[in-house]
């Protein structure tokens, strides 16, 4: 099992370890155990992933002599919102939950954000343990500490910054993910590779060219890859106040693609075509070179993943949310570039009148 340490400066006790490894639910309860860090434990998760772990998962920690319970909401984007949430804190109360209690994220991003907002706000905050069961969520949503819910009016429009006791990361969760929530993490995957290590994108196309992309020692390799790079930059910028920024890269225009399809695309298939988008913008703006912003597409084509926008999608629509983006400030809306491959930046503002050219040259 490998361990990382996000190293987070406000306050020692904020810092915390992301273990990495197949089957190490038992190692995980005997960590709990140890560390004690609540009295029980509650595990929020859906009704998918509970038919599929949860019994599994709570014999684990109780085999550590850990008090656990469970709290199953419906599997999907539609339960990431503010009724979920009074739900679920309902829930909590009835089961007698209080500040000695500890919530476990048992899912995918859906629910890394659900339980993550929860614990945050009730009786003003309370410990959560992530474990990750989709590979979004362990390359990249399980770490860092954001957590949200969303509003009619876009994806993650109430969240907090608040960061779990720890991260469990069991890549045996995986052999059970469909392959389209497999391909809609390895957007994330591309996403660094993009932002920093162009390796990674090698190491992808020729994983995806040997049919490899499942085998559970390259899925450890880019996991602890993408964690290791996660890591360090929310080391630096826990709130996103700068540098932070730049893991926003495709998720502009992703998540208002994403908002605008009513959710029937995923988030790693929205955030492709968000990274597409960027990436033309970067090389019609003059930044990008022509052959990186292939090399982009080329990795999302070898994965599965689209990268063009559904022609049923209204673009109006997207452009509407795009500039409602929770990132902008005042009317200007900042987008992620690249320079080149591995050298992102937050730009100043893109012309509208280039962003709509742009939608409607990825329009299918």
């Amino acid at each position: 099992m490998k361990t990382l340490k996000v190293n987070l400066d406000r306050k020692t006790n904020h810092s915390y370890e992301i273990h990495i490894g197949e089957e190490i639910l038992d190692r995980m309860g005997m960590i709990l155990a140890r560390n004690g860090w609540a009295g029980r434990y509650i595990m929020i998760t859906d009704n998918r992933i509970d038919a599929l772990h949860g019994d599994r998962v709570k014999s684990a920690l109780e085999k550590c002599d850990l008090r656990v319970d469970r709290i199953a909401v419906e599997h999907g984007e539609a339960s990431k919102v503010i009724g979920t949430v009074l739900a679920v804190t309902e829930k909590l109360t009835a089961l007698g939950a209080d500040r000695q209690t500890a919530l476990v994220a048992l899912g995918g991003g859906v629910i890394g954000d659900l339980a993550g907002f929860v614990a945050s706000i009730y009786m003003r905050g309370i410990p959560v343990i992530q474990i990750p069961t989709t590979l979004l969520a362990q390359a990249d949503s399980s770490i860092g500490g954001k957590n949200g819910v969303d509003t009619p009016s876009g994806k993650n429009l109430l969240g907090t910054f608040y960061q779990p006791k720890g991260v469990f990361i069991d890549i045996a969760f995986l052999r059970t993910l469909p392959d389209e929530s497999f391909r809609s993490g390895l957007a994330e995957v591309i996403k660094y590779g993009a932002i920093e290590s162009p390796e990674l994108l090698d190491d992808l196309e020729t994983a995806a060219a040997a049919g490899a992309l499942r085998e559970v020692s390259f899925l450890e390799r880019i996991v602890t890859a993408a964690c290791r790079i996660k890591k360090g930059i929310v080391e630096l910028d826990e709130r996103e106040l700068g540098l932070r920024r730049i893991l926003n890269f495709g998720h502009t225009v992703g998540h208002a693609v994403e908002a605008a399809s009513g959710y029937t695309l995923s988030h790693g298939e929205s955030v492709a075509i968000g990274m597409v988008a960027a990436a033309t913008l970067a090389e019609r703006l003059h930044y990008l070179p022509a052959d990186d912003r292939r090399r982009i597409v080329s990795v999302i084509r070898a994965a599965g993943l689209p990268d063009r926008i559904p022609g049923n999608l209204d673009l109006d629509s997207i452009r509407s949310r795009i500039a409602r983006d929770k990132k902008k400030e005042g009317e200007i809306v900042h987008f992620v570039l690249l320079k080149k491959l591995g050298t992102p930046f937050v730009n100043g503002g893109v012309p509208a009148e280039l962003v709509k050219e742009t939608l409607e040259g990825l329009r299918q």
